[in-house]
């Protein structure tokens, strides 16, 4: 068990991914949790949850939120898929960055469109329906800018619409499937210098939010995640 220090409420976050000293955004992430409990003045329990231990999800619902964290491809992304789902389906707290937004929108596309054979293309590269495949340009450690869409759960946590985030990535949305993914229950709120999808929310979630960047990494710089801090937030309005 992976202690944040805070005070007052106690939120339990369950950090859904393999862990890897060797990852930026996995170092990043207890600073992250870290500042945001101290901004909200709450103290946060972060348990990381190696995807092959997830089995059918069952002790996850003793967590306040659940977060996919970077660092696809996941050992058993069965495991991701289940906490996904269960997050999505139950109304539990969710965050996905990185590896977490892209399994996330497989996910959706197999359970919420009922896409059975859905795929990603790093670990299924010959699938003939990999609705996550290699972007046109790789982000690997890239800084851009993203617009984020007016009146959505991300906008409101940063506070503007237009914001500069760090990358670790080479997978997203094959273009040409945002009209089919993305309507009345799925939305975009999030998109690059090109228009590519970058961001993501649930309708009618407390809090389902993904982002292709890392936004974690900010605590890396001393600065507290304004992402990681409304998600935090909405752990604690689920905190039993």
């Amino acid at each position: 068990m992976d202690v944040v220090n805070g005070a007052g409420t106690i939120v339990r976050i369950g950090l859904v991914g393999d862990f890897n000293t060797q990852f930026a955004a996995h170092q990043a992430i207890p600073q992250a949790l870290q500042m945001a409990g101290d901004a909200l003045q709450v103290k946060v329990e972060a348990e990381w949850l190696p995807t092959p231990e997830i089995g059918n999800g069952e002790r996850l619902t003793a967590f306040d939120g659940l977060w996919c964290v970077p660092g696809s491809p996941y050992q058993d992304v069965q495991g991701a898929m289940t906490a996904i789902r269960l997050a999505r389906e139950q109304h539990i707290p969710f965050l996905g960055t990185c590896g977490g937004f892209q399994h996330a929108l497989l996910e959706f596309a197999r359970n919420g469109l009922g896409w059975s054979d859905a795929e990603h293309a790093e670990s299924a590269p010959d699938a003939a329906n990999a609705i996550i495949a290699p972007l046109s340009c790789s982000l690997v450690d890239a800084l851009s800018s993203i617009h984020l869409l007016p009146d959505t759960l991300i906008a409101r946590a940063y506070g503007r619409l237009d914001i500069e985030e760090r990358y670790h990535c080479r997978y997203g949305l094959v273009r040409e499937l945002e009209q089919q993914v993305f309507g009345a229950a799925m939305k975009i709120s999030g998109r690059g210098p090109e228009g590519e999808v970058r961001s993501m929310e649930l309708e009618g979630h407390p809090f389902f939010v993904a982002t292709l960047f890392q936004p974690e990494r900010a605590a890396l710089l001393g600065r507290t995640p304004a992402l990681v801090k409304a998600f935090v937030q909405a752990c604690r309005g689920n905190a039993r």
